[in-house]
């Protein structure tokens, strides 16, 4: 189940790569990945782009690791010798580490390290005919304590509004990419919201413990996390986060639990005695490697979502330690006057998920990942000069950049590029029930400021 699951993922996340990876941080992409590895050393960021990096490369790294977690869900690998097996987790691993280590911002999120741990540790699960290594199942039950008790604690260390329990009376409105539900949940009441946060401080701060326990209280542990993890699927857009975490808490459980709902086949066979020294010796680098996160997360400066090495073995992780009150969105717009004023037509362009215009239902797309809609979220947060991806992506609006444009729904210039483009900074909320009823909108929004003065190409010099 684990390593199907992981393989899945791994699917998503090579699928993702194969679609925006080139606009994003390809040749022309808004931080080009050439540019990146010139200056960054193979051991700071370790890649096989550093050898080399081109679009078509790229794409052949993103294919390769699809048709291996294609291969991976179909159990294919399963009827192989555990050597073989093992390598094709291991090609896996390399090659997404290979994507993440050049990915910049647009690759910093929390779950891109947690697949790479995850998926680094699946390569000493062995196939389907071997019994998995007891340290293999408590690896996994380490990293979901980690994963789940340092979201909490960053938490109580965090925001106070998690402590007071009022934190999901702005979350829902507020997260980084809402989904269909997220209004409805919004809307609950607040003695529900309240409930709400003490049954994640529950989750998160008591449940990980008994992860360790004996049968069957680890798996009532897995299925509390599994439980939480589906709620919160449920209620906004986290990329993979949450399927993966479900994925690693089967690890809570034993044959007795999963023989109620599933046929439990034991396999006869132990994991070759070469892969079992393998898997110890590797037991005792997770080990050692594990000090400096087990350190952090007893540290009152506590990092989230961190690495401490290049390779993403162990790692730190956390989410939503302060929780933003309002919600401010940069809109981008464009005009195709050639001389921009006060009476000039300026036109939206619309994300796949973000926020924008009001009358839309935010979508689903988890677990999928749309990384230009979450920078967009991050975006509002500070100036334009703050982030180094902004005006690059302006530019490849003036230029009606195709590659880039297939990032966003919607074109308001799909004919002629616009002689002009500018970004606004409005506040969105979330209608009320009353005012959904009157005017069929999801948000109301008002305007604060301008968030980027409008720019334009320099005209083309003419030669001759």
């Amino acid at each position: 189940m684990i390593e199907r699951g992981l393989g899945a993922v791994y699917g998503i996340a090579f699928l993702v790569a194969l679609r925006q990876f080139t606009p994003l941080l390809g040749e022309r992409g808004l931080l080009p990945v050439p540019t990146f590895v010139r200056q960054v050393p193979f051991r700071a960021s370790p890649s096989l782009f550093h050898v080399r990096y081109s679009d078509r490369l790229l794409r052949v790294v993103a294919w390769t690791g699809l048709v291996l977690s294609a291969a991976v869900v179909l159990g294919i690998p399963d009827g192989w010798p555990a050597p073989i097996e093992m390598l094709v987790w291991l090609v896996l691993w390399a090659l997404y580490l290979s994507i993440v280590n050049v990915g910049q911002t647009f690759y910093s999120f929390g779950w891109e390290t947690l697949l790479l741990e995850a998926g680094f540790l699946a390569i000493f699960l062995g196939p389907a005919w071997t019994t998995p290594t007891l340290p293999l199942v408590y690896l996994m039950r380490w990293l979901v304590f980690r994963l789940e008790f340092g979201a909490g604690l960053i938490k109580m260390r965090g925001d106070r509004c998690w402590r007071d329990l009022t934190c999901l009376y702005y979350h829902h409105e507020t997260q980084p990419m809402p989904n269909p539900l997220s209004w409805y949940f919004h809307h609950l009441p607040m003695r529900l919201h309240r409930v709400e946060v003490l049954g994640n401080h529950a989750a998160q701060l008591i449940v990980p413990w008994l992860l360790f326990a004996p049968q069957p209280v680890a798996s009532f542990a897995g299925l509390a996390i599994i439980v939480t993890q589906s709620w919160l699927l449920l209620s906004g857009n986290f990329a993979w986060l949450n399927v993966i975490t479900i994925v690693l808490a089967f690890s809570a459980f034993d044959d007795a639990a999963l023989g109620h709902v599933l046929q439990i086949a034991r396999p006869a066979l132990e994991l070759p005695i070469g892969s079992a020294v393998t898997v110890v010796a590797f037991t005792g680098l997770v080990l050692i490697l594990s000090y400096r996160p087990a350190k952090n997360l007893l540290s009152s400066e506590q990092l989230m979502n961190s690495s401490f090495e290049p390779l993403h073995l162990v790692n730190s992780y956390g989410a939503f330690g302060s929780v933003t009150k309002r919600r401010y969105e940069v809109i981008i717009e464009g005009t195709a006057d050639p001389a921009p004023g006060r009476g000039s037509v300026w036109r939206e362009y619309e994300f796949k998920a973000k926020p924008g215009d009001v009358r839309r239902r935010p979508p689903q797309y988890a677990p999928y990942h749309l990384r230009l809609d979450w920078l967009m979220w991050f975006a509002a947060f500070s100036t334009p000069a703050y982030h180094d991806w902004f005006v690059p992506l302006l530019v490849r609006l003036l230029e009606n950049d195709q590659p880039t444009l297939r990032l966003m729904a919607r074109n308001p210039f799909p004919d002629t590029a616009p002689f002009a483009v500018r970004a606004q900074l409005y506040l969105y909320r979330f209608t009320t029930p009353a005012e959904r009823r009157e005017s069929g909108a999801f948000w109301h929004r008002t305007h604060v400021r301008q968030y980027a003065a409008a720019i334009s190409l320099p005209p083309k010099s003419s030669s001759g």
